[in-house]
């Protein structure tokens, strides 16, 4: 009976990693694309890590191999693909159905977008702060 229980363990932990790499994978793919990570010069992968720490938060599930957060994952990462597909009326109508209404559907691209928003936010006043200590250090020398 133990080794039953360690094995379907084991295959959730597995099945919530690859969840969550693939959720990790589209949010990079989207972060190499955006422009303002290019104009502040923000590393893409600090980035994504940042903007699924935060939207991971706000995902149903309690904890991480949570059934419904693996799903949530799988179906943001489906959301992330929307801007690539060809069909864009029929991703939008599978979308709505995968996330059970219309607005739940809004309300994930919404915590998606305030994601990056803060993360934007936060990454820049990080660096800033960098900046202010270095030049403050370089003047005391």
């Amino acid at each position: 009976m133990n080794k039953i229980l360690l094995i379907c363990t084991s295959i959730l932990f597995l099945t919530a990693c690859a969840d969550k790499q693939n959720y990790e994978q589209a949010v990079l793919a989207e972060m190499q694309t955006e422009q303002d990570l290019k104009d502040y010069k923000i590393d893409p992968e600090h980035m994504m890590k940042c903007v699924v720490d935060l939207s991971s938060k706000k995902m149903p599930g309690l904890f991480p191999v949570d059934p419904h957060r693996l799903t949530a994952y799988q179906n943001y990462t489906k959301m992330l693909s929307m801007s690539s597909a060809e069909d864009k009326q029929k991703k939008l109508e599978e979308l709505r159905s995968l996330f059970g209404s219309p607005k739940e559907l809004a309300k994930a691209h919404s915590n998606y977008t305030e994601s990056v928003m803060n993360c934007l936010a936060a990454i820049i006043m990080e660096s800033e702060s960098e900046a202010k200590e270095e030049n403050t250090e370089g003047a005391e020398s």
